[in-house]
């Protein structure tokens, strides 16, 4: 990118959304992993009592997908508010 056109805050926040947004995608596929990973193993698991592992990791990785969904909207919404109005053509 060049010194012309240096990226604004509204650039940087657009940016940011983005890697959320994509952090957000991985995010729901984990959690969808690991719940049917426990759906498989529930049952070992139980038997091996190691259940309170795997479900605290759950609650964190639900946790955050909560976090990044809610990070996500109020960066949205701020960008929608900083965002340069376009330029009339002449």
């Amino acid at each position: 990118m060049s010194d012309e056109h240096a990226k604004t805050p509204a650039d940087h926040v657009g940016d940011t959304v983005a890697q959320l947004k994509e952090m957000r995608h991985y995010s729901k596929n984990n959690v969808e992993t690991l719940t049917a990973a426990w759906l498989l193993f529930d049952g070992e698991l139980s038997k091996l009592k190691q259940t309170e592992k795997i479900a605290d990791l759950m609650d964190r990785q639900g946790q955050l997908h909560e976090a990044l969904e809610n990070a996500i909207a109020d960066l949205e919404e701020l960008l929608e508010k900083i965002k340069p109005e376009p330029q009339a053509e002449a």
